[in-house]
């Protein structure tokens, strides 16, 4: 999992409140859970004028002129600011790899559906709860400044704005540590790898026929 220490990036939105986890990935692209190659399928039925299938080439369809991540000046963009209730409905796993493959590296909302916002620290995709009049100023700054960057310092706990203004955040202690390391819960396992072996190799002294028993 990439590590989340520093991330500076330009801002685009997702103005609409309760959006939920099959408009972030509609539910014909979960066939497969490699983790990859859902970027070009993120919010698909607000990106595209037509209806996408999965292994489609995205490349020729033809774009919705006025849905935010079309537009020439949110490209690039790797901030997303949201409204409440960010990733609601169901629990697909598939929402964040989306954002991440996409590009994304933080979401800023008032609120985030718990098991959306338990995946996102998952998979090194930073999910940053702000005040829902602070998500206001930033929306409200945003659209009045194209090109408008913000810094998130994830070990300062801090959401930057281009005026130099810092924003304080929370966020669980254990989740930090595991994104400032890259750790999801494979890394987290491989972390006692020594221990791990040292107790296998106890019990093979202790009980070899159960593992003569598997081979």
């Amino acid at each position: 999992m990439k590590a989340f220490t520093q991330h500076k990036g330009l801002a685009a939105p997702m103005d609409r409140a309760n959006v939920d986890t099959d408009l972030i990935i509609p539910k014909q692209f979960l066939k497969s859970i490699k983790r990859t190659g859902f970027g070009p399928n993120l919010f698909d039925e607000l990106r595209y004028l037509d209806e996408g299938f999965p292994g489609q080439d995205c490349s020729g369809r033809p774009l919705n002129p006025e849905f935010p991540l079309n537009f020439p000046h949110y490209q690039g963009a790797s901030v997303l600011l949201a409204r409440k209730n960010f990733g609601c409905g169901s629990s697909r796993e598939h929402a964040p790899w989306a954002l991440d493959d996409f590009g994304f590296r933080a979401v800023i909302a008032p609120s985030f559906a718990d098991i959306f916002f338990n995946n996102c620290f998952k998979n090194g995709l930073l999910p940053i709860v702000l005040a829902e009049e602070v998500v206001d100023q930033l929306f409200e700054e945003m659209y009045a400044q194209e090109g408008y960057e913000l810094t998130i310092d994830l070990e300062k706990q801090q959401v930057i704005k281009p005026n130099g203004e810092a924003i304080d955040f929370e966020v669980d202690a254990f989740r930090k540590h595991c994104l400032l390391n890259g750790l999801d819960d494979i890394g987290l396992t491989l972390e006692d790898a020594d221990d791990i072996r040292a107790y296998e190799a106890k019990r093979r002294e202790q009980a070899p026929w159960l593992f003569d028993a598997v081979k």
